[in-house]
């Protein structure tokens, strides 16, 4: 049962009267708690990435323990304080931070990863960023893990929500090599426990929640197991797929251009990856995100991936965007193709950790099938209007290949029969620009899928979406009219076992969001 609000008031105060600046728990071997006098409480709140939401926690726990994270969690459940958990700061929406959040536990100190030899896995806590992971696996055992291409991204959300990147194609979703999780959660009883759930072990269907779950839903994620499917984890260099030994790279970067243009070229690109979606297709090593800009020189940008240790990654490349380019009345600029090694590509080519994040609202959905022209059309036109401007874009994000090959219930996250992702990413400056670019954003989405109640609801053409990519518009009956509940868009068939698992794992209902499980409909 989720808390009442007088329950919240009246706890809230008291938690935030205990809450001494920069002190000690007792008997947590020196949690620290940062109140809001400390010199540290500032930098921890604002570590979100969205401008648009700003919490004000009474505290901020900061752990470097899984015992710690536990006193952590008890705590604030003792006290009746709203509890949310921050690991790189990510995410999109105020799942974090709320204006109802009393108690923030965040993890960026937690942020080790080493091989356990007791589960013959790696353990990735969930504070490490993205890069980090990748330079560590690598460097020490190399051997990667298909992740984001942000490396600032922490472990945390990105895991349990599905997580997938330039490898993707070829190796699937990070969630596809989740053997086991470490999880706080809280009883009935209101206790809170540290709980080791594995994909073989007793707790299986807390492991399975968390292959696609979303962040925030059944307690605090303090570390992964990663193990690839098939393996032992008897020798760690194993245990996880090696990458590429070597990737191309390049960019291609296109002006502003006629309809007729926009359309072909982006019929082009969706066609290309709708005809090479199948698992193990001779472009799975291919990741090439498209964007279009707002405005600019560089309407449309396209960065190109590729696995160079195929004997014709070359000529994959050439015919790539020959398809591409076809027919396309527009001159592009294209960077001459460079091949690094995988690190280097890591480190030189993939998106490095932002400072000064904007204002943002995302809206996005999986392809099965490619836009009609007419819905082509609609981009073009929101994307040539002049009245938004900013850092606004929509993106276009390769799917599909070997995510495909997994069984749609074989983990939470059902989306294995998509070829691409679209992201509508807007983003500004400006508080007093909020409404138009919110404005922008939903009726774009709403005029692409105006046959369907203004949302990609999942059928032969869509997927639905994808919860690292949270909108609570799909939760909201002025934006989302087609009579699909919410959780259908992400979970699909899937969603009645991670209710009863929600109930299971926490019946108090102490983790809770905009759009955490259990919560209603509409």
């Amino acid at each position: 049962m989720a808390l009442s609000r007088r329950r919240l008031l009246v706890a809230s105060a008291v938690g935030g009267a205990a809450a001494v600046v920069g002190a000690p728990v007792a008997g947590a071997a020196e949690l620290r708690v940062v109140g809001v006098g400390d010199p540290e409480y500032l930098p921890l709140v604002l570590r979100g990435y969205n401008r648009r939401f700003l919490a004000r926690p009474e505290q901020i726990y900061v752990p470097t323990s899984v015992e710690q994270v536990r006193v952590a969690v008890g705590r604030a459940v003792a006290a009746g304080s709203r509890l949310a958990v921050r690991s790189g700061g990510h995410c999109f929406e105020d799942f974090v931070d709320s204006a109802q959040t009393r108690s923030i536990i965040d993890l960026s100190r937690m942020n080790e990863v080493r091989w356990d030899e007791t589960h013959r896995a790696f353990s990735v806590d969930a504070g490490a960023e993205l890069g980090a992971v990748y330079e560590a696996l690598h460097r020490r055992w190399g051997v990667t893990i298909p992740a984001g291409i942000c490396l600032g991204v922490g472990m945390g959300g990105h895991v349990s929500g599905g997580g997938y990147g330039p490898l993707s194609r070829r190796l699937g979703l990070v969630a596809d090599y989740l053997y086991g999780v470490e999880v706080v959660t809280v009883g009935a009883d209101g206790e809170a426990r540290v709980v080791l759930a594995t994909e073989d072990g007793a707790d299986s269907d807390l492991w399975w929640a968390h292959t696609g779950g979303g962040g925030g839903n059944f307690g605090v994620v303090t570390r992964y197991l990663l193990r690839a499917p098939l393996s032992d984890g008897a020798d760690p260099a194993t245990a996880l797929p090696k990458p590429p030994g070597a990737m191309l790279n390049s960019r291609v970067v296109l002006p502003l251009m006629s309809e007729t243009a926009f359309v072909r070229l982006l019929g082009n690109y969706l066609a290309f990856f709708e005809r090479n979606n199948a698992p193990g297709n001779r472009f799975a090593g291919l990741y090439a995100p498209l964007s279009f800009r707002t405005v600019g020189t560089g309407f449309a940008q396209m960065l190109v991936l590729l696995d160079a240790d195929s004997s014709d990654a070359r000529a994959q490349f050439d015919e790539f965007l020959g398809a591409v380019l076809d027919g396309v009345d527009a001159v592009p600029v294209v960077q001459p193709v460079a091949q690094l090694s995988y690190s280097d590509t890591v480190r030189q080519v993939y998106y490095p950790k932002g400072s000064l994040t904007p204002r943002v609202k995302v809206k996005a959905a999986y392809l099965r099938r490619a836009y009609s022209e007419d819905q082509l059309r609609v981009f073009y036109r929101y994307l040539t209007d002049l009245a938004v401007l900013g850092e606004t874009e929509v993106e276009f994000l390769p799917f599909g290949g070997a995510v495909n090959a997994v069984a749609s219930d074989a983990t939470a996250i059902p989306a294995r029969n998509a070829f691409a992702q679209m992201l509508i990413h807007t983003a500004w400056r400006l508080p007093d620009a909020d409404e138009q670019h919110l404005r922008w954003a939903r009726e774009l989405f709403r005029a692409v899928y105006a046959s369907t109640g203004g949302v990609p609801v999942p059928n032969a053409d869509n997927g639905g979406s994808y919860i690292n990519y949270p909108d609570p518009d799909l939760a909201d009956p002025r934006w989302n009219t087609s009579g699909v509940p919410w959780h259908r868009f992400y979970y699909g068939d899937n969603y009645p076992k991670l209710l009863r698992i929600k109930e299971s794992w926490d019946p108090r209902g102490v983790f809770q969001h905009a759009l955490s499980i259990g919560r209603p409909d509409w």
